[in-house]
């Protein structure tokens, strides 16, 4: 069953009934100020730091779903309903929602008043606009009132959820004209406040919610809404909220134009006040008149479009099948963005609050971004290495604001290093700009280094972090953070004896032996490029090391082990009676090359198609883990079918697809990933119920009673991964540090196709034919009419075009 359809041509998704199976949500911002928005005006904002600066409260894991948002209500003659349809959920006669790249468009219909809401938060601006449209469709005037509401978060959005005691007393609020102010805590320690304004004289007011609600009502039918007047409430203390009331009287086809905006603004210490205990408005004030009349805010909102068309414009795919081309071309490349900003702290399924930026997550975000905004790339790189430990270890969350490690989580998740030498040679590989590796940056302790230090202590750190069969010890986890092998019990056997951490633990993960010798050669070849030929010597040993051990400890028959745990014993191995077989280490050893030359590649792959393939995608392991398995740490304590327990992790599939490529099999890589991508799912949304449009984390595996059903959507490694799958992969066009490499390995019944591809300036248009209806294998490429040996396109970087004629054979 489908709710809605995609515009390719205005890059939108079109939801046409607002009981989706889920809240199906968008994006505004992409900078400091974010919005989460559902099709039904849901959602909540913050400026850079969901949980310590949250704009607007939200009410997770609630009854009825998705309560709270950014909300209109009109009201006629003692009737009322919301434009967005919820929250009143009067049936409206039409309702459509387009979400789109950076804004999102409600119309709704009622009784023949037609409205339209657009939501966007414009480019370099700390605000959002709500540009809200209203037409008489009869043949009368008609007299209508407007409503606004929004919720004010206490700013600390767990500290706003739990000190009641005190947070019942520290609302503050002012009202001047048409603008509420949120200054609750303006005068303790922040120089921060918020407002929410709109560009026409109001007929009143409410900034206290129980005024506005009435003590026992929801959003649904709030007193002042019901009764059609505002009470001009002045929240002292309590829970502020900002709404404003428009009269209006409408001639027959008459349309009026009402602009609100959400701002926030944060001032410098000797601008915290105007006068004492009056804030300073000097900010608020610029920031209103940038947005005040239609024409502003439309030409700001062709800015918005025009960023966008600008950034996705670096790949764009036309291959003949519509959903692959809208997911290349437009889709991936926008969650990538989404990801990349937010990292995984604040979503509907991430409450904002415990969550910073990942330190894993954050590299791996960056292959699918780097294309598009490698300037960024750079920043975030640093970042994230001045939160690593001399030793070559890493906190594995920083915090947003101040870009400090996350102590709470702390480190000793041994694959983070490993994901620095990702992200870097993703950023080296696009730009050429090896200048970068000599940046400074101090290592955690403030030891001072550039960033080539950082890269030399993440590979050592796996290399001087080895257990008694010679590969990586696990630490906390790898990847797999609900595998938690590094636990001992003073009685083991007792399933429900407490376990500990153990420090001193000697589990290994033969998934992070297989990232070493994926990652390493890029490492290398990194040391060769700033002369260092002695340390690239010593790399190729320690990965030759690596690979003997992977095949000397790390094969089990048919497939790769997983690891070994605290005791010495086999995970992921026949030798098991449930969890038999893991789908991470099989991707990322075929990936580093094992098996390639003498047949274990096709048989590992083969295995996991024979044991983890479902109709909608790989499971991660096989059996299900059907009893708690106390020494295994977090992964058994799901049912069986869900997340990390037989589910299917989207995030790991394309390591399969891109091991595949390597054995020449395109219509399986194909296969693969066209039963997680989104847009080739929307047929059974009722199954799948998150966004069409989206990548999830994780669908329930065959072993689940839900079977198909998709959670944790939008923020997930999966949105970049599968981008390198297919873009680097399976359509074969990569950046390689020299150049960019061709080399596709596609379904065999495949023509061809057309790839755009912008790389350090130029302007590649690249035309694949495949005449002889092969999945891999360059026979003949011409650039601009004259042939070059190999398939490594050179720079030019003349700042031209270059068309590109690809013959597979």
């Amino acid at each position: 069953m489908k709710f809605g359809y995609f515009n390719d041509e205005n890059k939108e998704y079109v939801i046409t009934r607002p009981d989706t199976p889920y809240p199906w949500i968008n994006y505004l911002g992409s900078q400091a100020y974010f919005s989460l928005l559902s099709n039904t005006a849901g959602g909540y904002s913050f400026y850079k730091d969901a949980s310590k600066l949250r704009i607007t409260r939200y009410r997770y894991n609630n009854i009825p779903h998705d309560v709270g948002g950014k909300y209109y209500y009109l009201f006629e003659d003692g009737e009322y309903w919301s434009p967005t349809w919820a929250p009143v959920k009067r049936e409206l006669d039409k309702y459509e929602c387009r979400h789109g790249l950076g804004y999102s468009k409600i119309t709704g219909e009622y009784n023949d008043i037609n409205t339209e809401i657009l939501y966007f938060v414009p480019e370099n601006a700390n605000c959002e606009i709500h540009r809200l449209k209203i037409k008489n469709n009869s043949n009368r005037k008609r007299s209508l009132k407007l409503f606004s509401f929004i919720e004010f978060c206490l700013w600390n959005a767990f500290d706003d959820m739990t000190n009641f005691q005190r947070n019942f007393s520290t609302g503050e609020v002012e009202v001047e004209g048409a603008t509420i102010y949120h200054k609750t805590e303006y005068r303790e320690r922040r120089n921060h406040y918020a407002f929410f304004t709109v560009n026409s004289e109001i007929d009143g007011f409410d900034t206290d919610r129980e005024s506005f609600m009435g003590l026992y009502n929801g959003f649904h039918e709030p007193a002042v809404v019901k009764n059609g007047q505002s009470s001009n409430s002045l929240a002292n203390g309590w829970s502020p909220i900002a709404s404003h009331s428009i009269n209006m009287d409408l001639e027959a086809g008459e349309e009026k134009s009402f602009i609100f905006q959400l701002g926030f603004i944060e001032n410098k210490k000797a601008e915290k006040w105007s006068a004492p205990g009056i804030i300073n408005k000097t900010k608020a004030y610029q920031l209103m008149r940038d947005f005040d009349n239609d024409k502003k805010v439309d030409k700001a909102f062709r800015e918005l479009k025009d960023s966008w068309e600008s950034l996705l414009d670096n790949y764009q795919l036309k291959s003949g099948d519509e959903k692959l081309d809208r997911m290349v071309s437009i889709w991936n490349q926008y969650q990538c963005m989404v990801t990349y900003n937010l990292s995984r702290s604040a979503s509907y399924f991430e409450s904002g609050i415990s969550r910073g930026m990942g330190f894993r997550d954050s590299n791996q975000d960056l292959i699918g971004i780097v294309h598009m905004i490698p300037e960024r790339a750079r920043q975030r790189i640093l970042d994230l290495a001045a939160t690593q430990f001399e030793d070559g270890s890493a906190y594995h969350q920083f915090e947003p604001l101040n870009k400090k490690g996350n102590d709470a989580i702390g480190s000793g998740f041994n694959d983070d290093p490993l994901w620095l030498i990702l992200g870097t040679a993703s950023y080296l590989k696009e730009t050429g700009d090896f200048d970068f590796l000599n940046q400074k940056v101090p290592f955690n302790n403030g030891k001072e280094a550039v960033l080539f230090d950082h890269l030399k202590a993440s590979f050592m750190y796996i290399v001087n972090n080895r257990g008694p069969h010679d590969l990586p010890l696990i630490g906390h986890a790898d990847w797999n953070d609900c595998l938690n092998l590094s636990c001992f019990s003073d009685k083991p056997g007792e399933s429900f004896q407490v376990l500990s951490n153990k420090e001193d633990s000697q589990a290994e993960s033969v998934m992070i032996a297989g990232m070493f010798i994926t990652f390493a050669p890029d490492y290398i070849e990194i040391c060769r490029q700033r002369g260092e030929e002695e340390l690239a010597r010593e790399a190729q040993n320690y990965v030759e090391e690596m690979k003997e051990a992977i095949k000397k400890h790390g094969v089990d028959e048919n497939w790769f082990l997983r690891a070994y745990d605290y005791y010495g014993k086999k995970v992921g191995s026949v030798e098991n009676e449930e969890g038999q077989l893991y789908i991470e280490p099989q991707g990322f050893c075929i990936m580093g090359g094992i098996g390639l030359e003498d047949g274990l590649a096709r048989t590992v792959l083969d295995s996991v198609k024979d044991r983890l393939d479902t109709d909608y995608g790989l499971v991660l392991v096989d059996p299900t883990y059907k009893s708690y398995h106390i020494e295994l740490g977090e992964i058994s304590s799901y049912p069986p079918g869900y997340k990390e327990n037989g589910g299917i992790f989207c995030h790991n599939n394309p390591w399969i697809m891109i091991a595949e490529t390597m054995i020449g099999r395109g219509d399986q890589a194909f296969e693969y990933y066209k039963k997680i991508a989104p847009a080739y799912l929307e047929e059974i949304s009722e199954v799948h119920k998150t966004e069409p449009y989206v990548y999830a984390q994780m669908i329930a595996g065959r072993d689940a009673a839900t079977h198909g059903e998709a959670k944790n959507s939008w923020l997930t490694g999966t949105a970049a991964w599968n981008f390198a799958a297919i873009t680097q992969w399976i359509l074969g066009i990569r950046a390689d540090f020299n150049g960019l490499k061709i080399d596709p390995c596609i379904p065999k019944n495949w023509d061809g196709f057309e790839v755009k591809r912008v790389f350090r300036g130029d302007i590649f248009k690249i035309k694949v034919n495949n005449p002889e209806h092969v999945s891999k294998g360059v026979r003949e490429i011409k650039v601009d009419g004259t042939r070059i040996n190999g398939n490594l396109l050179p720079v030019y970087q003349d700042g031209g075009e270059h068309d590109i004629e690809v013959i597979m054979g």
